[in-house]
């Protein structure tokens, strides 16, 4: 069922506009690709967390005012990219600023941290919610270490 701004779960009633309308263009787009509407809610709910916390006001503010069919059009190359990440494990890598937590293939880390143990919860995270793997590395960059929730 596609969800649009003035129909979509009761879970992202608390979210700000933009956040909301962002977590709804990836849950139908997941729903599109075939993935349970259990499922889909609560990883669309994560990644448009991240989402928000990463986007620029110009991003947001186009979000916000983003039109129902936008959010149940998912043609477009960025949200093919949002799915495809969807299923990819989290590294915990070495960052020039402390530790990554990122997506493989992600262009950039969903968060930096100056502690390892730090990143590698956050890893577990999201790995956790998206049923995949966390893989650690160690500090030259070979892997150290694989957590699955699989």
């Amino acid at each position: 069922m596609p969800w649009d701004k003035n129909d979509y779960p009761s879970s992202l009633k608390n979210f700000d506009e933009a956040t909301r309308n962002k977590a709804i263009e990836i849950a139908n787009a997941m729903i599109e690709e075939g993935y349970d509407e259990d499922r889909a809610i609560p990883i669309a709910t994560d990644q448009a967390k991240e989402w928000a916390d990463g986007a620029s006001k110009s991003e947001k503010d186009e979000m916000k005012n983003v039109s129902n069919s936008t959010l149940q059009d998912h043609e477009d190359d960025e949200n093919d990219t949002d799915l495809d990440l969807l299923d990819n494990d989290v590294l915990v890598k070495p960052h020039e600023d402390g530790w990554a937590a990122q997506t493989v293939g992600a262009e950039r880390a969903d968060q930096v941290f100056d502690k390892k143990q730090d990143a590698i919860e956050r890893a577990k995270e999201i790995a956790e919610n998206k049923e995949s793997k966390v893989i650690v590395q160690d500090q030259d960059g070979n892997k150290q270490d694989t957590i699955s929730y699989k």
